[in-house]
């Protein structure tokens, strides 16, 4: 017996009501019909449906068997999809988001090179300090650096980020530099809606400890907050990655460092595999080790950047 193919047909007589119905819907005979669905109770020793002239109905085996069946049956058409969109070669439009920093520093780069080997593809690159919902904004793949709730996306890791606290050498100098996180009330704050937090900072690997601050300016854009701070006009928290350069370079100092939260993770997220066009398992192919090397440590590793 044809395992798969009796559990197919099984699944059929179900969903359609009738055993000529899924004999209809299956492209064979309705004897077929009857001889797979004998054969089956019989290998497993069970009755699965009870049947009379009029009707069908489950018995309590039958309706384990049958929720077991589909999610087998599932699984082996999302494997089939998987690999038929690897074979596919990516065309049309291609829709993606990410942070506006993150998008700009890290994934635009491998866009570009993503396009360079693929001059059939459209690609839009949506860069949103907001959280979007991917199938209603008809988006196709995004960029979450966050702690993720349950939910039906696929998110695949690259790297992680911590939220830092900077200020210039020569704000430190003229107003002293932070200890602890309290310290921040004697300082100047600038604040960025970006980041969620505007009148509170959190510190701490739980992030339990959460300091208020009264920022002297607060932006919706985190490059005029950081460019304020870096101008010498207070303290600013940002995401590592967004800071880097600058910290790399002497233009801000990193402040508070064994006060901070927990890294946060920076994850590629796409609908389930079962709705995969070639066009996203091809660019999630391909960017998932590129982001992951770009946020690596060049001593080997990934740590928070």
């Amino acid at each position: 017996m044809d395992k798969l193919a009796a559990m197919a047909t099984f699944v059929g007589i179900v969903d359609r009501g009738s055993l000529t119905a899924a004999a209809a819907a299956l492209d064979t005979s309705l004897p077929s019909v009857v001889r797979r669905l004998a054969e089956l109770e019989a290998v497993l020793g069970v009755r699965l449906l009870n049947r009379t002239t009029r009707r069908l109905s489950l018995t309590d085996e039958g309706r384990e068997y049958y929720e077991r069946s589909r999610r087998v049956l599932a699984d082996i058409d999302e494997a089939e999809s998987a690999l038929a969109a690897r074979r596919a070669k990516p065309r049309g439009r291609l829709r993606i988001t990410a942070p506006v920093v993150f998008g700009r520093l890290r994934v635009a780069p491998v866009v570009t090179a993503f396009l360079a080997q693929h001059e059939a593809l459209q690609i839009e690159l949506v860069l949103l300090d907001r959280i979007v919902d991917l199938v209603e904004e008809g988006l196709d793949v995004g960029v979450r650096i966050a702690q993720l709730p349950e939910s039906s996306l696929i998110a695949v890791a690259v790297g992680h980020t911590r939220r830092v606290v900077c200020a210039s050498p020569g704000y430190l100098k003229r107003a002293g530099t932070p200890t602890r996180p309290d310290d921040l009330a004697a300082h100047t704050c600038i604040a960025s809606s970006a980041l969620g937090e505007i009148h509170t900072w959190s510190f701490g690997e739980s992030s339990a400890q959460r300091v208020a601050i009264r920022p002297a300016l607060v932006t919706n854009q985190i490059d005029a907050a950081i460019d304020a701070s870096v101008a010498g006009f207070g303290c600013v928290q940002a995401l590592r990655y967004q800071v880097q350069a600058l910290l790399d370079g002497g233009a801000l100092r990193r402040l508070l460092a064994r006060f901070e939260p927990a890294p946060l993770p920076i994850q590629l997220v796409y609908p389930h595999a079962r709705l995969l066009s070639a066009n996203v398992r091809a660019f999630v192919d391909f960017a998932v080790p590129r982001l992951r090397a770009s946020l690596a440590d060049p001593q080997g590793g990934n740590v928070p950047r």
